[in-house]
């Protein structure tokens, strides 16, 4: 289950207890409650009788405080039971937010050192304990599942806590854009205008921006980007990015930016080491309260070798496994759960639509116009283009893509073979269309 909010979660523990209790306990105590907060680890409940909030507590915390755990893949964590008028002064006085921010799960102690990452580890603590003056822009880059957005999110939280009075803003390059398209439409759809826009990351004292290779042949994103990245650096104040591969492989980011990033300090991370996929196997299992036997730990880290979203994957199954099934883990079960998680972590298929948003952004055009009549060269090369994409890098037959385009078969064979033999003597257009298509890649595996 994703869980993306209280109710997600409390939704989540609620299914694991109801296999370790009777069906009538559950729905006479545990089901009256409601959630209300989770902060420092704390998971808040409430119920409307005073009495039976403490009778809950003292009979089915454990039980609820272990489902926490196994939902949050976190060991150190609680369930307490207040009484309802508690949780409404709770609520009056600290303004809770109902949604759970995950982000602050990642620090610098949780991050697991090794020869792979152990540059990039310590420059990203000398950036965030010592912000805008030692390594300014500071670039990380590497492929996906490594630890780069843990990094970042580190340096983040590390920031907030030293420096509560620095205005921190990170934002993924996708939602960077998303919130300068929607700013142009004059703050019609809820987030402001153009000037708070840029009041907001123009401001802040220290700016990340993951996947920054997201905005490369999007010229609108990319001179918000540069203009913002100027305004910063000339104040001093820190700017951090991620990119899936160095800043020169990126063809269609803007030189200006590119130029920009070469005065900074890059770190590069690789898929870890045996020994880092040791410590980051031992690490989970000491977070989710779970002792696996050395050989089980060895034959995970010897077989799943470059994505750690994996290797936790597997950790947190195999606790779901020990705790709830009470079975002791062997070889041939971790075996199987390395097939499902390698399975489940498989990149999604690139959809059409998601094409069809992309080359939009990339040719400064709406995703209505792109499947439109219209016959503007401009239209017809990004309409060629993501047919040619489509054809590329999705199993859709000519006359399935197609129906996308309201055109028949015929015609996407057609614009498919004349913009393979266009790209042959355009290297920029041809670099253009290879950023689109690793961008889709990149995103169908976050």
């Amino acid at each position: 289950m994703s869980v993306s909010s209280l109710e997600d979660i409390w939704e989540a523990i609620c299914e694991i207890c109801k296999n370790q209790i009777s069906e009538v306990a559950f729905e006479t105590f545990l089901s009256k409650l409601k959630p209300i907060s989770f902060s420092s680890g704390n998971f808040l409940v409430s119920h409307e009788n005073e009495y039976m909030a403490g009778v809950i507590e003292d009979n089915y915390g454990e039980l609820m405080k272990s489902a926490l755990s196994q939902v949050m893949g976190l060991s150190d964590v609680k369930v307490s039971v207040i009484f309802e008028d508690e949780s409404k002064e709770i609520e009056n006085e600290e303004n809770i937010n109902a949604s759970l921010n995950f982000e602050d799960f990642f620090t610098f102690n949780n991050f697991i050192v090794g020869s792979t990452n152990r540059f990039a580890q310590a420059a990203s603590f000398a950036v965030a304990d010592n912000p805008n003056i030692i390594y300014n822009p500071f670039i990380i880059y590497g492929p996906s599942g490594v630890g780069k957005t843990h990094l970042m999110l580190a340096i983040k939280n590390h920031i907030n806590k030293k420096f509560p009075q620095k205005r921190v803003e990170y934002v993924r390059s996708e939602s960077f854009t998303n919130e300068l398209i929607q700013s142009l439409q004059g703050g019609t759809l809820g987030i402001g205008n153009i000037n708070d826009f840029r009041n907001k990351y123009r401001n802040a004292d220290v700016l990340l921006i993951d996947d920054i290779h997201f905005i490369a042949g999007k010229e609108q994103t990319q001179e918000e980007f540069f203009n913002t990245f100027n305004a910063l650096h000339q104040n001093n104040k820190q700017i951090v990015v991620t990119l899936d591969r160095p800043p020169r492989d990126v063809k269609t980011l803007d030189d200006r930016i590119r130029s920009r990033f070469e005065s900074g300090l890059f770190a590069d991370i690789t898929p870890p080491d045996f020994e880092t996929r040791v410590g980051i196997i031992i690490k989970k299992s000491e977070q989710l309260g779970i002792e696996l036997n050395p050989n089980i730990t060895y034959y995970i880290a010897e077989h799943i070798k470059t994505n750690t979203r994996q290797i936790e994957g597997v950790v947190k199954k195999l606790q779901a496994i020990i705790q709830i099934q009470n079975k002791v883990p062997t070889i041939a079960m971790v075996q199987n759960l390395i097939k499902e998680v390698a399975n489940d972590t498989q990149p999604e298929p690139i959809k059409i639509e998601k094409i069809i948003a992309e080359v939009a952004r990339t040719y400064n055009i709406s995703e209505a116009e792109i499947v439109s009549n219209r016959k503007t060269s401009s239209l017809v090369l990004a309409r060629q283009v993501a047919m040619y994409i489509a054809r590329e890098t999705t199993d859709l037959s000519y006359k399935a893509i197609g129906e996308f385009f309201g055109r028949d078969h015929s015609t996407v064979l057609h614009n498919c073979s004349k913009i393979e033999e266009f790209l042959k003597d355009k290297p920029f257009q041809r670099e253009l269309v290879d950023d689109i298509i690793k961008n889709l890649q990149s995103s169908s595996e976050l």
